[in-house]
């Protein structure tokens, strides 16, 4: 428990119960729960200390007096992923590696009086889903570890059943095929297998055919489409017409007219016509595939660029934070298993009100709040925790959503094309199964998330939800990393919807499986139950047998486990073998068929939304700052801030531009992963979509999803002939309803007509056909993702850049209805080619909210004004841009509007500037706070300068960086790069714990690295997953070692140095390196690292100013300047008592200081974003050769942050190389 002044989360989720029920009581204790078992007493006291608590932080109790209404005890379920408690049982192997307890963990809430019974029940329905903890009986100790195997139903009969009994079957097993699927099973197995199926069989087979592996719905014979819409008919079927031209060019008549092939036209088109030869062609199938040219440090190298979008909508609707973290978690696995190292992300979500009252939340349905607040911390916890920048977030809301939420992730990967290997497996080649291990988490989630939902959803589905472990999956991304890895692969599938009978089932026509070697997380799984399980960070990666041994082992280097589970065959069946029984034996031929062909007439029919690109509000200062507070426009920066936006050191854009950040970028843009980040090349990711527009007319609707997102791409720097885009598909679910086909098929119609038009295709993409919940469903949805390979060089940002500039609104003869194709592209290629003549400072695509949002959203970011006359204020105009520039554009499509000044006015109505960014930032700031109560005293400067000139007694001519990787760091990679970007020889080197042999061997080998080394740098990352319950465990654990500990210290007794990073200024911090330079155990007077005061991550850009040069580190820093440093931390508020901060001054150890952009410090958490005491980012040891800092200053590099202001370049790294250069 933690103690008085440390309660941040007990506070926050004490306010949430109080804001949303009323609750009487006046205060509560949040209590961490731990149940250990089979470990031994002193390794048991040991881990009280150092694993369980922390000592500064906690109070830790041996038990609690629980009993009455103010107590509610919260656990994990059996079987679910429990990362607490997983990483607890990790920190205590490395106190004793032959150690083999078991942990389980949970929480207690304690409020200092009863609760009423309804308060109790609200509360408990609060705080507990049922698809992921339950009530914890406190009166009992014990591992519910369902051991017991649940034998395979016996379907004896089956293939004699008549068709009602078929029916009555396909009910009674909760099959998510049709009864026509199942009719052709019993055929099969009747006349051609002459036997009945396994339940193992039946269950493969409806798990290899569900809509969400099989797109059966989109693979549906559509057989008579009518238009019977009076909404741009004409314009349908012209689209209808040229879509069938489009098949006959392409001899694709004798193929059935469906959904599928309507996406894929274009694609096909251009492939057929030579004109889209960079796409790659490939057995495979991980993500969307392009080759590019790449150069690197001048020299131009073949890359492969790779992009993917998710969805998890099920999953995420009924446990919020696991079903997001796997959508993100799928997405990266998707071009990983293409052998790419993923790099850039985005995430469009989509919900119901989230600032509706609790109260008002449909039976059967979690809060709207509670929807979007835990998959935001999914979606963000699981990316944070793998190091993927995800550099655009936006979540649309739109009352429809409330059917079902939307949860969409898209990633961009890339590899150099000589690493890949594309080969057809061969006759005894093997599958080597790789990550984690197999649980029923996820059993039933590819046919789970294809079943239209009920109120029942959230008691029934637990199972189908996936539990991501990020760490495990960094692990992954780092040997697939390794090109000596990715070139013995011949073919690669990631375990996403499907397991193993999908994912290693896919990978050869022939294969034996045996379900034996199949490793489990616990005993009691069946069968069936690891065919179909889908837990996550799995892959299966098909190698030569005699190249196995050495895959197994680069695996076993990056602390993963790899062995073979299947052989390759040529008899083009699926068999697995399980206790020596065979229990699936399916011909591939069969499973191929993706079961019955359904048929379905279509009706695109008028739809009832109102036109949206005209507004009706009048224009005057009210409505202004009323259209910047609507939920659709304003500000979502404390949601955007819980995305790690800048690991990586690739991050071209940051989410929010300007001196302010308050500028919304329109796009993600990264530099290309090359290791050493010499390349100019970047990509560029960008969305289109619009529900108003869609529910208008879901023909022009696509149309406008598509174009935004070329629009966007262009706006930002980027050239169309280089975009390749992915759809994304989210509708009700179909049945029989020809009109809802029609929406389907009328949104594929209008998407068509925009690649034949530009000679551009989706040649990806991904449909999610089950948005219905009861009676409503969610609003047409069609999202375009467009990427595109660009110059850095040429990417601009969208913030205004001076005064006295000239803005100009660049559009079409827009007519408020419809797109003019031939228009828009004359259009983007004058807007394009203005952009790469330089000419442009800043230029945003117009968007929700019209000119006039958008003029603001440019201004904020560095508080200049405008005045600019218009005729359409608050109208949507669509592709549309609105251009800042020193003179009048060269374009006959730009109309000069006004020009940037000291004021703002729009059509002579004189505005405040600071009422709009209240207005513009106000809407969320509750539920999505950007700051926390905080005083605005200034804190005084306590500096230390000093003339002593720093040099090592030992200097080398080569300096030795020794930087480890433990499960959860993820800025190895950066700080590897700093230090080579200085001249130092950096060792990244892999700390192993899967087994007790690879712990007792990562000890010996870093111990005897760190004698070759002259600087050991801890990295940033989330150590363990910044659990249990506190940051940097895992290394603290390893640190104090005995052998790790005297091998630290030699280092330090021979002059040498060492840094941390956020999650190594933690270690440092926690074991007493840091100020103390030794490692010790702490009691409560030592300085810590906690949590955030606005308890949640933060990622951004902040201020940090130079308070001392008193150390090897910061012996060319100059007292008082101020960087502008990359945060990205949920632990990194410094607390110091005021004894030991009069001691860090006095000696000179006070490095860095938050301040504000004039290097003013205090407590303002606009600045000191975490409330740290003194305004302390980062501190040196007392003898100052130990620096640790929580900003990630090795995130810098040429060409990033390139819409943030400020000195951005500090010389720490420069600094330890040069104290021991000769």
């Amino acid at each position: 428990m933690e103690k008085e002044g440390f309660q941040v989360e007990a506070n926050d989720l004490f306010a949430q119960l109080k804001e949303n029920f009323h609750i009487q009581a006046s205060s509560m204790r949040l209590v961490n729960v731990y149940d250990v078992f089979d470990i031994e007493q002193d390794i048991l006291e040991k881990a009280k200390a150092t694993v369980f608590s922390e000592p500064v932080v906690d109070v830790v109790l041996d038990d609690v007096e629980v009993s009455g209404m103010n107590v509610i005890a919260i656990e994990t379920l059996p079987g679910q992923y429990d990362q607490r408690a997983d990483s607890a049982m990790q920190c205590v192997r490395l106190l004793d590696p032959t150690d083999s307890c078991v942990i389980t963990s949970g929480k207690l809430l304690i409020f200092d009086r009863d609760l009423s019974e309804e308060e109790y029940e609200k509360v408990s329905h609060y705080v507990i889903n049922p698809i992921e903890t339950r009530k914890k009986n406190m009166d009992v100790l014990s591992i519910d570890s369902n051991v017991d195997v649940k034998p395979l139903k016996d379907y004896s009969g089956f293939i004699e059943l008549n068709e009602e009994q078929i029916e009555g079957f396909l009910k009674e097993e909760g099959l998510a095929m049709s009864k026509e699927d199942l009719l052709m099973v019993q055929d099969y197995f009747k006349n051609t297998e002459k036997r009945d199926p396994s339940e193992t069989e039946i269950r493969v087979l409806d798990t290899y055919w569900s809509d969400h592996c099989r797109h059966t719905t989109f693979e549906t014979c559509l057989k008579n489409i009518k238009i019977t819409t009076s909404r741009f008919k004409e314009d349908i079927q012209a689209a209808l017409d040229r879509y069938m031209e489009l098949r006959k060019e392409n001899g694709r008549c004798e193929k059935p007219v469906t959904l599928m092939d309507m996406a894929t036209i274009n694609a096909r088109d251009l492939r057929n016509k030579k004109m889209a030869d960079e796409v790659e062609v490939s057995e495979e199938i991980n993500a969307c595939s392009v080759f590019i040219d790449v150069d690197h440090d001048g020299v131009m190298e073949k890359w492969l660029l790779q992009f993917k979008n998710e969805t998890h909508n099920h999953p995420t609707e009924i446990e919020p934070f696991g079903g997001a973290s796997t959508c993100i978690g799928g997405a990266i696995r998707d071009p990983l298993s293409g052998r790419s190292y993923v790099y850039q992300a985005m995430r469009i979500s989509g919900s119901g009100n989230v600032l509706e009252s609790i109260e008002n939340t449909m039976e059967g349905k979690l809060p709207q709040k509670v929807i979007s607040k835990k998959a935001a911390q999914g979606n963000s916890s699981y990316g944070n925790q793998i190091g993927l920048p995800t550099t655009f977030v936006r979540e649309i809301y739109h009352d429809s959503y409330v059917a079902k939420h939307m949860e969409v992730g898209a990633v961009v990967g890339a590899s150099k094309a000589e690493n890949v290997r594309r080969e057809t497996p061969a006759d005894k080649d093997v599958v080597i199964l790789l990550g984690g291990r197999t649980g029923r988490d996820g059993i039933g989630g590819a046919t789970g998330s294809s079943k239209e939902h009920n109120v029942k959803s959230l008691e029934v589905c637990a199972s189908e939800v996936q539990k991501g472990n990020a760490p495990e999956e960094r692990k992954i991304q780092r040997l697939f990393r390794n090109e000596a890895c990715t070139k013995l692969i011949k073919k690669c599938n990631d375990f996403g919807a499907g397991g193993v009978c999908v994912a290693i089932g896919e990978l050869a026509s022939g294969l034996k499986i045996n379900l034996d070697l199949v490793r489990t997380k616990y005993a009691g799984l069946n069968a069936t139950e690891i065919a179909i399980s889908e837990s996550q960070e799995r892959m299966a990666v098909v190698v030569a047998s005699e190249d196995a041994d050495t895959f197994i082992s680069l695996a076993e280097a990056e602390n993963l486990e790899a062995y073979v589970v299947a052989t390759v065959n040529d008899s083009n069946r699926l068999v697995m073998e399980y206790h020596g029984e065979v229990v699936v034996d399916l011909a591939r031929d069969f499973i191929d068929t993706s079961g019955a062909r359904q048929n379905a007439d279509v009706d695109i029919s008028t739809l009832s939304g109102k036109n949206p690109f005209r507004s009706d509000l009048e224009c005057n200062e009210e409505n202004i700052y009323q259209i910047l507070s609507d939920m659709n426009v304003a500000s979502q920066k404390g949601l955007v801030e819980m995305f790690d936006a800048s690991i990586g050191s690739t991050t071209v854009l940051m989410p929010f531009g300007g001196k302010t950040q308050l500028t919304p970028a329109q796009a993600s843009v990264q530099k290309l992963p090359v290791r050493d980040g010499k390349t100019k090349t970047c990509s560029i990711l960008t969305y289109g979509f619009d529900p108003e527009v869609m529910e208008y007319s879901c023909f022009v609707g696509a149309q406008n999803s598509v174009l935004q997102s070329m629009a966007k791409i262009i706006a930002v720097g980027g050239k169309m002939e280089n975009i390749h885009f992915s759809f994304q598909e989210y509708f009700e679910r179909l049945g029989k309803n020809e009109r809802s086909w029609g929406k389907v098929t009328e949104a594929l119609l209008g998407a068509i007509t925009v690649q034949d038009k530009f000679k551009i295709a989706a040649i990806g993409g991904k449909d999610s056909m089950s948005g219905t919940f009861q009676d409503i469903s969610v609003v047409p949805t069609l999202i375009s993702f467009a990427c595109a390979h660009g110059h850095v060089d040429s990417i601009i940002s969208n913030e205004l850049k001076e005064k006295g500039h000239v803005l100009s609104l660049v559009a079409y003869a827009f007519d408020f209805e419809k797109f003019d194709l031939d228009s828009v592209q004359k259009v983007f290629e004058d807007m394009e080619r203005i952009i790469q003549s330089k000419k442009v400072l800043s230029c945003s695509v117009i968007e929700k909210g019209g000119a006039a949002a958008t003029l603001f959203k440019m201004a904020f970011g560095n508080m200049i004004g405008f005045d600019v006359k218009l005729d359409h204020v608050f109208d949507f105009m669509p592709a549309c841009f609105i251009v800042e520039s020193e003179e009048a554009l060269d374009s006959e499509y730009a109309t000069i509007i006004g020009h940037t000044s000291d004021q703002v006015r729009i059509n002579d109505i004189e505005l405040d500037i600071n009422k709009a960014v209240n207005a513009y930032t106000s809407t969320f700031e509750k539920l999505y706070p950007t700051s926390s109560k905080s005083s605005k005293d200034l804190i005084p400067y306590r500096d230390t300068r000093s003339v002593q000139e720093f040099k090592s007694k030992y200097p080398v001519d080569e300096v030795h960086v020794c930087i480890p990787v433990f499960p959860g760091s993820n800025c190895e990679y950066d700080t590897a790069r700093a230090f080579e970007e200085e001249g130092a020889i950096a060792h990244i080197f892999v700390f192993r714990n899967e087994t007790e042999q690879m712990i007792f061997d990562s000890i010996d080998e870093l111990v005897k690295l760190l004698g070759q080394c002259q600087i050991l740098a801890f990295p940033g990352g989330f150590s363990s997953g910044d659990e249990p319950d506190g940051s940097a465990k895992f290394i603290v654990n390893v640190l104090q070692n005995e052998k790790v500990k005297k091998a630290v210290h030699d280092l330090l007794d021979r002059d040498g140095l060492i840094l941390g990073i956020c999650n190594g200024f933690q270690a440092l911090v926690k074991s007493g390196l840091l100020p103390y330079g030794r490692i010790k155990t702490l009691d409560e007077s030592a300085p810590t690292l906690f949590r955030n005061d606005i308890n949640r991550h933060i990622s951004t850009i902040v201020h940090t100013r130079v308070a001392s040069n008193y150390s090897p580190w910061l012996a060319h820093e100059n007292v008082g300047d101020v960087y502008s440093i990359a945060v990205s931390h949920g632990e990194g508020k410094f607390v110091v008592s005021e004894e030991m901060a009069e001691e860090l001054f006095e000696k000179g150890c006070v490095a860095f200081q938050y301040c504000d952009a004039e290097g003013r410090l205090s407590y303002d958490s606009h600045s000191n974003v975490n409330g740290s005491c003194y305004a302390i980012e980062g501190i040196t040891s007392f003898d100052g050769h130990i620096l640790g800092k929580m900003g990630h200053s090795e995130r810098y590099f040429d060409d990033v942050f390139k819409n943030i202001p400020g000195k951005k370049k500090q010389s720490i790294f420069a600094n330890g190389v040069q104290y021991f250069k000769k």
